[in-house]
Protein backbone atom coordinates (compact mmCIF):
# COMPACT_ATOMS: atom_id res chain seq x y z
CA UNK A 1 0.00 0.00 0.00
CA UNK A 2 0.88 3.34 -0.42
CA UNK A 3 0.83 4.75 2.77
CA UNK A 4 3.58 2.23 4.25
CA UNK A 5 5.60 1.92 0.73
CA UNK A 6 8.90 2.83 1.93
CA UNK A 7 8.38 0.56 4.96
CA UNK A 8 8.20 -2.03 3.43
CA UNK A 9 10.65 -1.64 0.86
CA UNK A 10 13.38 -0.99 3.31
CA UNK A 11 12.23 -4.19 4.93
CA UNK A 12 13.18 -5.83 1.79
CA UNK A 13 16.30 -4.28 1.18
CA UNK A 14 17.69 -5.12 5.04
CA UNK A 15 16.47 -8.76 4.06
CA UNK A 16 18.72 -8.80 0.49
CA UNK A 17 15.60 -8.19 -1.86
CA UNK A 18 17.15 -5.75 -3.68
CA UNK A 19 16.02 -5.69 -7.08
CA UNK A 20 12.16 -5.88 -7.65
CA UNK A 21 10.24 -6.60 -10.98
CA UNK A 22 7.08 -4.65 -10.95
CA UNK A 23 4.60 -5.77 -13.63
CA UNK A 24 1.56 -3.58 -15.43
CA UNK A 25 -1.78 -4.49 -14.93
CA UNK A 26 -3.05 -1.58 -17.82
CA UNK A 27 -2.79 2.18 -18.92
CA UNK A 28 -4.69 3.43 -15.80
CA UNK A 29 -1.70 1.72 -14.04
CA UNK A 30 1.15 3.11 -15.46
CA UNK A 31 1.87 6.33 -13.82
CA UNK A 32 1.99 4.37 -10.56
CA UNK A 33 4.35 2.60 -11.22
CA UNK A 34 6.66 5.25 -13.26
CA UNK A 35 5.95 7.04 -9.66
CA UNK A 36 7.50 4.14 -8.00
CA UNK A 37 10.03 3.50 -10.23
CA UNK A 38 11.41 6.82 -10.02
CA UNK A 39 11.48 7.05 -6.14
CA UNK A 40 13.68 3.48 -6.20
CA UNK A 41 15.56 4.11 -9.51
CA UNK A 42 18.22 1.56 -8.63
CA UNK A 43 15.82 -1.73 -7.77
CA UNK A 44 12.67 -1.24 -9.42
CA UNK A 45 12.57 -2.67 -12.91
CA UNK A 46 9.33 -2.42 -15.36
CA UNK A 47 7.63 -4.60 -17.33
CA UNK A 48 5.02 -3.36 -19.38
CA UNK A 49 2.16 -4.99 -21.08
CA UNK A 50 -1.71 -5.66 -20.57
CA UNK A 51 -2.67 -8.58 -18.12
CA UNK A 52 -5.30 -10.79 -18.78
CA UNK A 53 -7.85 -9.83 -16.32
CA UNK A 54 -8.03 -6.34 -17.87
CA UNK A 55 -8.81 -7.39 -21.21
CA UNK A 56 -11.75 -5.89 -21.94
CA UNK A 57 -14.15 -4.93 -24.62
CA UNK A 58 -11.16 -1.83 -25.28
CA UNK A 59 -7.97 -4.05 -25.71
CA UNK A 60 -6.79 -2.59 -28.37
CA UNK A 61 -6.64 0.50 -27.45
CA UNK A 62 -4.85 -0.78 -24.71
CA UNK A 63 -2.38 -2.63 -26.85
CA UNK A 64 -2.10 0.41 -28.70
CA UNK A 65 -0.49 1.86 -24.86
CA UNK A 66 1.49 -0.93 -24.53
CA UNK A 67 3.18 -0.40 -28.04
CA UNK A 68 3.16 3.26 -27.81
CA UNK A 69 5.42 2.82 -24.10
CA UNK A 70 7.88 0.43 -25.31
CA UNK A 71 8.59 2.80 -28.22
CA UNK A 72 9.64 5.78 -25.11
CA UNK A 73 13.35 6.19 -25.29
CA UNK A 74 12.68 7.59 -22.17
CA UNK A 75 11.61 4.40 -20.28
CA UNK A 76 13.36 1.18 -19.97
CA UNK A 77 11.20 -1.75 -19.80
CA UNK A 78 13.00 -5.49 -18.60
CA UNK A 79 10.08 -7.13 -20.02
CA UNK A 80 7.10 -7.40 -21.58
CA UNK A 81 4.07 -8.50 -18.53
CA UNK A 82 1.77 -9.73 -17.37
CA UNK A 83 0.23 -11.04 -20.27
CA UNK A 84 -1.33 -14.64 -20.59
CA UNK A 85 -4.45 -15.89 -20.21
CA UNK A 86 -6.62 -16.18 -16.94
CA UNK A 87 -9.99 -17.86 -17.11
CA UNK A 88 -10.43 -18.04 -13.36
CA UNK A 89 -12.82 -14.72 -13.38
CA UNK A 90 -14.09 -14.71 -16.75
CA UNK A 91 -14.65 -17.28 -19.48
CA UNK A 92 -16.39 -14.60 -22.27
CA UNK A 93 -13.20 -13.18 -23.30
CA UNK A 94 -10.98 -16.19 -24.35
CA UNK A 95 -10.67 -15.32 -27.89
CA UNK A 96 -9.96 -11.30 -26.95
CA UNK A 97 -7.28 -12.65 -24.16
CA UNK A 98 -5.59 -15.18 -26.75
CA UNK A 99 -5.32 -12.48 -29.52
CA UNK A 100 -3.83 -9.95 -27.11
CA UNK A 101 -1.42 -12.86 -25.46
CA UNK A 102 -0.20 -13.43 -29.02
CA UNK A 103 0.24 -10.06 -29.86
CA UNK A 104 2.51 -9.24 -27.38
CA UNK A 105 4.50 -11.85 -27.36
CA UNK A 106 4.84 -10.48 -30.91
CA UNK A 107 6.37 -6.96 -29.31
CA UNK A 108 8.41 -8.59 -27.22
CA UNK A 109 10.51 -10.61 -29.42
CA UNK A 110 10.31 -7.09 -31.36
CA UNK A 111 12.33 -5.68 -28.73
CA UNK A 112 14.48 -8.34 -27.96
CA UNK A 113 12.45 -8.22 -24.55
CA UNK A 114 11.31 -11.47 -22.53
CA UNK A 115 7.37 -12.21 -21.40
CA UNK A 116 6.63 -12.34 -17.41
CA UNK A 117 3.20 -14.92 -18.24
CA UNK A 118 0.34 -14.89 -15.99
CA UNK A 119 -1.92 -18.10 -16.63
CA UNK A 120 -4.75 -19.15 -13.76
CA UNK A 121 -7.24 -22.28 -14.86
CA UNK A 122 -5.89 -22.08 -18.35
CA UNK A 123 -2.85 -24.13 -18.86
CA UNK A 124 -3.95 -25.55 -22.22
CA UNK A 125 -5.31 -21.72 -23.81
CA UNK A 126 -2.13 -20.46 -22.81
CA UNK A 127 -0.14 -23.42 -24.04
CA UNK A 128 -1.64 -22.92 -27.54
CA UNK A 129 -1.00 -19.47 -28.00
CA UNK A 130 3.15 -20.53 -26.65
CA UNK A 131 2.94 -23.13 -29.42
CA UNK A 132 2.08 -20.75 -31.81
CA UNK A 133 5.63 -18.50 -31.54
CA UNK A 134 8.10 -21.18 -30.02
CA UNK A 135 11.37 -20.68 -31.35
CA UNK A 136 13.86 -18.19 -31.29
CA UNK A 137 13.19 -14.96 -29.45
CA UNK A 138 10.42 -16.83 -26.97
CA UNK A 139 12.17 -16.55 -23.95
CA UNK A 140 10.74 -15.26 -19.66
CA UNK A 141 9.09 -16.77 -16.67
CA UNK A 142 5.80 -18.46 -16.04
CA UNK A 143 4.71 -16.40 -13.29
CA UNK A 144 3.07 -17.70 -10.26
CA UNK A 145 3.51 -21.14 -12.02
CA UNK A 146 1.12 -23.71 -9.98
CA UNK A 147 0.94 -26.46 -12.57
CA UNK A 148 1.71 -30.12 -12.78
CA UNK A 149 5.48 -31.68 -13.40
CA UNK A 150 3.87 -32.38 -16.90
CA UNK A 151 2.73 -28.70 -17.72
CA UNK A 152 6.37 -27.30 -15.67
CA UNK A 153 8.68 -29.38 -17.97
CA UNK A 154 6.34 -28.25 -21.34
CA UNK A 155 6.44 -24.35 -20.24
CA UNK A 156 10.22 -24.81 -19.78
CA UNK A 157 10.11 -26.60 -23.12
CA UNK A 158 9.00 -23.43 -24.31
CA UNK A 159 12.27 -21.31 -22.87
CA UNK A 160 10.14 -20.05 -19.49
CA UNK A 161 12.02 -20.06 -16.45
CA UNK A 162 8.89 -20.90 -13.25
CA UNK A 163 8.36 -18.29 -11.03
CA UNK A 164 7.85 -20.13 -7.81
CA UNK A 165 6.48 -18.02 -4.63
CA UNK A 166 4.70 -18.37 -1.49
CA UNK A 167 2.84 -21.77 -3.23
CA UNK A 168 5.84 -23.82 -2.78
CA UNK A 169 5.37 -23.63 0.91
CA UNK A 170 1.88 -24.72 1.52
CA UNK A 171 0.70 -28.30 2.29
CA UNK A 172 -1.81 -27.97 -0.22
CA UNK A 173 0.28 -26.09 -2.94
CA UNK A 174 1.28 -29.61 -4.13
CA UNK A 175 4.36 -28.10 -6.36
CA UNK A 176 6.63 -29.14 -3.66
CA UNK A 177 6.13 -32.67 -4.51
CA UNK A 178 8.20 -32.64 -7.73
CA UNK A 179 9.93 -29.67 -7.88
CA UNK A 180 13.31 -31.46 -7.06
CA UNK A 181 12.84 -33.08 -10.31
CA UNK A 182 13.11 -30.05 -11.45
CA UNK A 183 16.71 -28.32 -12.32
CA UNK A 184 17.13 -24.94 -10.37
CA UNK A 185 18.67 -23.50 -12.75
CA UNK A 186 15.06 -23.37 -14.48
CA UNK A 187 13.68 -21.70 -11.33
CA UNK A 188 13.00 -18.05 -10.58
CA UNK A 189 11.85 -16.38 -6.87
CA UNK A 190 9.27 -14.18 -6.51
CA UNK A 191 6.00 -12.94 -4.30
CA UNK A 192 3.07 -12.15 -6.03
CA UNK A 193 3.05 -9.81 -3.50
CA UNK A 194 0.46 -8.81 -2.10
CA UNK A 195 -0.64 -12.36 -2.67
CA UNK A 196 0.25 -15.65 -1.88
CA UNK A 197 2.10 -14.78 1.40
CA UNK A 198 4.35 -17.83 2.34
CA UNK A 199 3.67 -19.55 5.49
CA UNK A 200 3.46 -18.45 8.50
CA UNK A 201 1.84 -15.24 6.62
CA UNK A 202 -0.65 -17.16 4.75
CA UNK A 203 -3.62 -15.27 3.90
CA UNK A 204 -1.99 -12.05 5.07
CA UNK A 205 -0.27 -9.45 3.18
CA UNK A 206 2.42 -10.56 0.99
CA UNK A 207 5.49 -7.91 0.76
CA UNK A 208 8.79 -8.59 -1.61
CA UNK A 209 11.06 -9.53 2.18
CA UNK A 210 9.17 -12.72 2.77
CA UNK A 211 10.79 -13.88 -0.81
CA UNK A 212 13.61 -14.96 1.48
CA UNK A 213 11.26 -17.87 3.16
CA UNK A 214 10.74 -19.35 -0.45
CA UNK A 215 14.29 -19.44 -0.77
CA UNK A 216 14.19 -21.52 2.48
CA UNK A 217 11.78 -23.64 1.36
CA UNK A 218 14.14 -24.11 -2.25
CA UNK A 219 16.78 -24.94 -0.15
CA UNK A 220 15.19 -27.85 2.15
CA UNK A 221 14.03 -29.29 -1.49
CA UNK A 222 16.74 -29.12 -3.19
CA UNK A 223 18.87 -30.13 -0.09
CA UNK A 224 21.09 -26.84 -0.95
CA UNK A 225 21.77 -23.75 1.36
CA UNK A 226 19.83 -20.40 1.33
CA UNK A 227 22.59 -18.83 0.10
CA UNK A 228 22.91 -21.71 -2.72
CA UNK A 229 19.63 -21.54 -3.68
CA UNK A 230 19.88 -17.15 -3.53
CA UNK A 231 22.55 -17.17 -5.70
CA UNK A 232 21.80 -19.73 -8.31
CA UNK A 233 18.24 -17.92 -8.71
CA UNK A 234 19.44 -14.54 -8.67
CA UNK A 235 21.63 -15.51 -11.25
CA UNK A 236 18.84 -17.30 -13.37
CA UNK A 237 16.64 -13.87 -12.82
CA UNK A 238 20.15 -11.80 -14.49
CA UNK A 239 19.82 -14.24 -17.66
CA UNK A 240 16.26 -13.69 -18.11
CA UNK A 241 16.25 -9.68 -17.66
CA UNK A 242 19.44 -8.98 -19.30
CA UNK A 243 20.92 -7.20 -16.19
Amino acid sequence: MSQDRDAMMQLAFAAGVTRLFVPAIDSAYAPGMYAVQEQYPDNVFMMMGLHPTHVKENYEEELAFVAQELARTDKKFYAVGEIGVDLFWDKTLLAQQQDAFSRQIALAKQYGLPINIHCRDAFNETFDVLESHKGAGLYGIFHCFTGTQEQAERAIGYGMKLGIGGVATFKNGKIDQFLKDIDPKHIVLETDAPYLAPVPHRGKRNESAYVVLVAQKLAEIYGLSVQEIAQITTQNSKDVYGI
